[in-house]
């Protein structure tokens, strides 16, 4: 008769060898049963052993930085993106980034500016008189400075795409073209949301950066 311990209970595990005497193996069973039937329970508190030593107790969180989110320059020829792509960053920012969004008006820690760098259009298929499926392709660099010191603290580039059919209908495909590039920036601020959380959380994001990355993430959909 042997006991196991698991998560802070005990667990009896039953169990008589063949080449054991019988009376040897009820005795201690016998003896069980007197407990308790005294009203003695065996009871484990606590969380049980650890391994490799005590719990280490972790130290209370430090507040989440306060950041700007300033409206991004356009740099292509598509009008009109970067105000639909600034409310998608503020808004991945709010819920993802491990940041705290404020207004320009408030008092940040940090400052995040960029730039939507291109818009690409190519063709993905076509038949002999007319194109059938295009993809939407942008290009967005951002950066993040301290405010106080203005020292560039995180930069990235991303490359977000999304692909629509093409129909006779122009004015069709310019709505379809519309929303591919709508898909194609939540992307983009979705994925650097979640660069800007793992450099936070690593803890290398008081580190200077001289320059953007020089390889940019490329998220894509259909």
């Amino acid at each position: 008769m042997g006991e196991r311990q698991r998560g802070g209970r005990v667990t009896w595990i039953k169990g008589v060898s063949g080449s054991m005497p019988l009376a040897p193996c009820l005795l201690p069973l016998a003896c069980c049963l007197f407990l308790f039937g005294c009203g003695y329970q065996f009871r484990v508190e606590g969380a049980g052993p650890t391994i490799g030593g005590a719990a280490v107790t972790a130290s209370p969180a430090s507040p989440p930085p306060r950041l700007v989110v300033r409206t991004l320059e356009n740099k292509s020829f598509e009008p009109n993106l970067e105000a639909r792509y600034t409310n998608y960053l503020r808004h991945e920012f709010s819920s993802g980034s491990g940041a705290q969004i404020v207004p320009d008006t408030e008092a940040a820690d940090l400052v995040l500016s960029g730039q939507i760098l291109s818009v690409g259009l190519p063709t993905l298929s076509f038949s002999q008189t007319t194109t059938l499926e295009s993809r939407a392709e942008v290009v967005v660099m951002v950066k993040v400075e301290e405010t106080r010191t203005k020292r560039v603290v995180w930069a990235q580039t991303a490359k977000g795409s999304s692909e629509f059919y093409v129909t006779p209908d122009l004015q069709f495909n310019r709505v379809l073209q519309n929303r591919a590039l709508e898909q194609a920036g939540r992307f983009i601020a979705e994925d650097l949301a979640s660069r800007f959380l793992l450099q936070l959380e690593s803890g290398q994001l008081a580190k200077p950066i001289m320059s953007p990355a020089s390889t940019g993430a490329d998220t894509s959909s259909k």
